[in-house]
């Protein structure tokens, strides 16, 4: 299988897409022994494809890590503002990851994360149909005729929501505990259609993602995911 040459670096995990560009261009790249400056230059995974001294090769085995996001860290590598970031609060040891997905500032729970772009793509796909679960704090109380709405799909400023299932779980003085299933993780897509009603989310945690689970994962801690559980992913159209 031949891939475009900036492809093969990212998905070898030693850089984004965008920096492999960078360094393609800057002509710090061979390709066996010869100096490449075009990006779209087609490779296979027995070329030997050097960059910085260093033999860059496809990742042999996808990896997937389930990480608890505390709230009031970014998902993101660099941020403008200088605020905390998932990826400095990952252990030394990890290899480069990517997130599948992101979870904003104010959200906490599931985030999965890998070494591996083919993996990402294929989890994030809206093909899969990934059931996403949040439980979540609102301010006010949610009718039948609200959740009969979302159940339906809703457009919002030209935004088309596709089906959310939304269950009460509890209702809490002024507030209520519900719990969203979702499959599509638009941005922002639960703040955006609570806020259509007039309800402003005050908490909001990721339960679920797919088959993975958050369960009792303490908060800003990781764990590895057992590969069987995730190789069926690998072969996705």
């Amino acid at each position: 299988m031949k891939y475009r040459l900036a492809k093969f670096i990212s998905h070898s995990g030693y850089c984004s897409r965008r920096k492999a560009e960078e360094l393609i261009l800057s002509g710090r790249v061979s390709v066996n022994n010869e100096i490449i400056v075009n990006c779209a230059t087609l490779v296979e995974p027995q070329d030997r494809v050097l960059t910085a001294d260093q033999e860059i090769s496809l990742i042999n085995q996808p990896r997937l890590w389930i990480y608890n996001k505390p709230k009031g860290i970014i998902t993101t590598n660099n941020d403008p503002q200088n605020r905390s970031t998932v990826f400095s609060q990952l252990p030394p040891n990890l290899p480069r990851v990517i997130s599948i997905g992101r979870l904003d500032y104010n959200t906490e729970g599931l985030l999965l994360l890998t070494n591996s772009p083919i993996l990402a793509h294929h989890l994030e796909s809206p093909h899969l149909g990934l059931i996403r679960k949040y439980k979540c704090r609102i301010f006010g109380h949610l009718s039948a005729s609200h959740i009969k709405q979302l159940a339906e799909g809703i457009v919002i400023n030209k935004i088309k929501y596709r089906s959310i299932k939304v269950e009460l779980l509890k209702k809490q003085g002024n507030n209520s505990w519900i719990m969203v299933s979702l499959t599509e993780g638009k941005n922002r897509e639960i703040r955006s259609v609570m806020e259509r009603f007039g309800f402003q989310v005050n908490r909001l945690i990721r339960l679920e993602y797919g088959k993975f689970c958050l369960n009792d994962l303490a908060k800003n801690s990781i764990i590895e995911v057992d590969p069987k559980l995730f190789e069926e992913y690998l072969t996705s159209k």
